[in-house]
C-alpha cells in the first residue's frame, strides 16, 4: 500500500534533520557549545591564537582541533563572519517535544514567534528569554530563522542553554498550549487592551506570548487562534518597537511579581 504524502513528507524531513550539520563561529558561541555537555561536536577548527582563548573548553570537549594560519581559515562559514578564529560543526540541539519544556515550570512562560526570519532577532530574543526566566523560545520549521551560526553569535551563548523549539504549525501549538492551561497572547500594536490588563489576576496562570515578524505582524489565521490580542502600553506616538525589544518587554511585564 502506497504510504500516505504526509508520511513521506514526516521521513524526508528526519532524514534531512540527521544530516544537518551547523558551523559555529565566534569565541563566545564556540566556548558555550563545547563546554555543553548535550551539543554533539564534530569538528573544530582554530587559529593558535584562538586555541590558547578556549583552552579549558576544549579540555573540557575532549575534541581535538584542528589548529590553521590565520590567512587559510578554512571553515565553511558565510564570507564576512566574524569567526575570530574559531569555528565549530555540530549537531542540532533537541530539546524534547513541546511538553518536555512547556511543562512543569511553577509559573512558565513561552514566546512563540510568527515568521521572525531576522537571525539575529532570534538570537536577542532567546537572550531575553534565559535573563527572564521563560520556558521555551518556539517558531516554525518554515519561514522562521533556523539555528545558524549567525543566530548563536546574537544569542550569546543562551541558545546552548535556552530551549529553542521548531514546530511544523503555530496554530495548532497554540491549541496545544491552551489545551495545558497557558494563555496565549497575540501582541498587536492596534490591540485595545495592553498586555498590563490582559494579564490582570492571572499571573500565576502559564502565559504565552506570540510575536511577529516587523512589518506584517501576527498572520490572520493566528489572530484568530490566540485568547486575544494586546498590546504594549506606551507613552506618545512611538512608532513600533522591534521585535526583540517588544519580547524583552512582554516578558519583563508577564514575570509574576
Amino acid at each position: 500500500m502506497k504510504k500516505p504524502k504526509w508520511v513521506v513528507r514526516k521521513e524526508q524531513d528526519k532524514k534531512t534533520e540527521n544530516r544537518e550539520t551547523i558551523w559555529l563561529f565566534g569565541l563566545h558561541a564556540v566556548r558555550d557549545a563545547l563546554e555543553n555537555a548535550a551539543r554533539e561536536k564534530l569538528q573544530l577548527i582554530v587559529t593558535l591564537n584562538a586555541q590558547a582563548k578556549l583552552a579549558d573548553a576544549i579540555e573540557t570537549s575532549g575534541i581535538v582541533p584542528e589548529v590553521v594560519d590565520p590567512r587559510k581559515f578554512n571553515a565553511p562559514l558565510d564570507p564576512g563572519s566574524v569567526h575570530q578564529g574559531a569555528a565549530l560543526e555540530v549537531k542540532p540541539l533537541n530539546w524534547g517535544s513541546l511538553e518536555d519544556v512547556c511543562v512543569g515550570s511553577e509559573h512558565p512562560r513561552v514566546m512563540l514567534l510568527d515568521r521572525v526570519t531576522d537571525p539575529h532577532n532570534v538570537g536577542a530574543i532567546l537572550r531575553s528569554a534565559e535573563v527572564f526566566g521563560a520556558s521555551a523560545v518556539i517558531g516554525t520549521r518554515h519561514h522562521s530563522a533556523p539555528e545558524t551560526g549567525a543566530l548563536a553569535k546574537s544569542a550569546s551563548g543562551a541558545l546552548e542553554r535556552q530551549p529553542y523549539l521548531r514546530v511544523r504549525n503555530l496554530a495548532d501549538t497554540i491549541r496545544a498550549l491552551q489545551g495545558m492551561g497557558y494563555i496565549v497572547l497575540g501582541l498587536d500594536g492596534e490591540a485595545r487592551d495592553t498586555l498590563e490588563q490582559a494579564i490582570e489576576g492571572k499571573r500565576d496562570r502559564p502565559i504565552a506570548l506570540v510575536l511577529g515578524a516587523e512589518g506584517p505582524g501576527l498572520r490572520e489565521k493566528t489572530k484568530e487562534t490566540v485568547d486575544s490580542l494586546v498590546r504594549i502600553d506606551a507613552a506618545g506616538q512611538f512608532g513600533s518597537l522591534n521585535v526583540s525589544n517588544a519580547a524583552a518587554i512582554a516578558l519583563y511585564a508577564t514575570r509574576r511579581v
